[in-house]
C-alpha cells in the first residue's frame, strides 16, 4: 500500500551516495523535501536536481532540507552529484524498496515501449515525518520545481 497524505513516513530511507544510511530521524525538527527522479543524468532530472541546487539556500532557510531517490546504484550517484555540484543526499534505491513504499514505481509507456520506472513525484514532509503534500508527476515542472515547492501553501 503506497504511502499517502497524512502518513508517516518510514524511519529507514536507504543509503545515500557514500554508502551511508539515510534516516527520517535525521530530519526530525525540519522539513523534507524528498524527491524522486527516474534517472540520474538525463535532461529532465538534471534540470530538476539543478533547480533543487540553484535554490537549496532558499530551501534551507525556508526550513528545508533536499534528498532525491531513484534507483541508480551508489556510483552513479556519486558522479552525478560531482557532474551537477548537487548540494544534498541522494537515496540509492537499487532494491526499488522505497519507490514502491512511496507508490512511484510502476508501468511506464515511452514511444509506445512499456517498461517499469520510477514515476517523477515530490513528497513535502513536516518536522514529524508526515507527509504533507504531493506533487504529482504532471504538476513538476523540472527547470522550476524548487520554487513550486514554496508555491503550493
Amino acid at each position: 500500500m503506497a504511502l499517502k497524505l497524512g502518513d508517516k513516513i518510514p524511519e529507514i530511507l536507504g543509503k545515500n551516495q557514500n554508502g551511508k544510511e539515510i534516516k527520517a530521524s535525521d530530519y526530525k525538527g525540519k522539513k523534507l523535501v524528498l524527491y524522486f527522479y527516474p534517472k540520474d543524468n538525463t535532461s529532465g532530472c538534471t534540470a530538476e536536481a539543478c533547480s533543487f541546487r540553484d535554490n537549496y539556500t532558499d530551501l534551507r532557510k525556508a526550513g528545508y532540507e533536499v534528498v532525491g531517490v531513484s534507483v541508480d546504484n551508489e556510483k552513479s550517484h556519486l558522479g552525478f552529484i560531482e557532474k551537477q555540484q548537487l548540494p544534498f543526499d541522494l537515496i540509492a534505491d537499487t532494491d526499488k524498496e522505497l519507490v514502491e513504499q512511496f507508490g512511484v514505481w510502476g508501468e511506464k509507456s515511452l514511444y509506445g515501449r512499456k517498461y517499469m520506472g520510477t514515476f517523477r513525484t515530490t513528497f513535502l514532509i513536516d518536522e514529524a515525518g508526515i507527509i504533507e503534500y504531493i506533487f504529482q508527476p504532471k504538476e513538476i515542472k523540472t527547470s522550476t520545481h524548487a520554487t513550486q515547492i514554496g508555491l503550493h501553501k
